[in-house]
């Protein structure tokens, strides 16, 4: 099957928007056979197409893939961050509502942090996003055991190396002493794994409660754990120059937060 000629973009890419897998998944799905293009089974990830083509995943079409859409969701304590858990624990992706599409998440929580968690259903973007260089700051509300000073924090507003690795500077503020508790406000531009919690352990402070509020201009705000709210298009294009035309014959997303039913895990598409 030839197409050297053929403009478009490499089927890994494609399936990945349409939500069928990731990009790394779709490449093993190709090499298994399990994609045809037109009748023709694919033997190679570098194929282009178009999204004229008739494509078969698994003997079943593959619809276009949707516009960019982003979420907002409060990820609960207890819930891992990967698609998939080789423990066999809850994720996220096992517990958002059923009719939310394929996502990925922009960035991860660790098992015990709680807070904004964003996701999309668009590999470029997550990617863009999650970049040191795109500069936004990720601001969390931390609770730790102990009575924090100026002194003690220093050391992180400065940029402190943990077991040889080097955490850059943070912005963080006392915000107020409760009993043998002290609740802080931490912000990073880029977030190493468990690096608030290993950087105050270097000073000498337990951290017992972690929630992210906020992830650039993007806000925890009202929603409660377990809940999601997906962004407007006006959103995305007016923080992100994303340029995102609702078709006509689907309504823009409501704001209004939204949970997954009790009782069970969402199945897996």
């Amino acid at each position: 099957m030839n197409n050297e000629t053929q403009k478009g973009e490499r089927i890994a890419k494609f399936l990945s928007r349409a939500g069928i897998a990731s990009r790394r998944e779709a490449e093993r799905m190709i090499e298994a056979g399990r994609v045809a293009v037109n009748g023709h089974k694919l033997t190679t990830p570098a194929f282009l197409v178009t999204g004229s083509e008739q494509i078969v995943v698994d003997g079943k079409p593959v619809n276009t893939p949707d516009r960019i859409r982003m979420w907002r969701y409060y990820k609960p304590i207890g819930l891992v961050t990967s698609e998939r858990d080789e423990k066999g624990r809850d994720t996220v992706f096992d517990n958002l509502p059923g009719d939310m599409p394929r996502v990925m998440s922009i960035g991860r929580l660790d098992i015990n942090s709680e807070g904004l968690l964003l996701l999309t259903n668009d590999g470029a973007l997550k990617r863009r996003l999650e970049l040191p260089s795109t500069g936004w700051v990720r601001k969390y509300r931390v609770r730790v055991k102990g009575a924090p000073t100026d002194a003690m924090l220093d050391p992180l507003r400065n940029g402190i190396t943990v077991e040889g690795e080097k955490f850059r500077p943070m912005q963080i503020s006392l915000d107020r002493q409760q009993g043998a508790n002290a609740w802080l406000t931490i912000g990073l531009r880029e977030g190493k794994n468990r690096e608030i919690r290993r950087a105050l352990g270097a000073v000498g402070l337990q951290v017992n409660r972690l929630i992210r509020i906020s992830y650039g201009p993007f806000q925890l705000a009202e929603l409660e754990p377990g809940e999601v709210a997906e962004l407007r298009p006006k959103v995305l294009r007016d923080q992100l120059g994303i340029d995102v035309t609702t078709p006509r014959d689907k309504p823009a997303p409501s704001e209004k937060p939204t949970r997954a039913p009790s009782g069970g895990k969402r199945k897996r598409r």
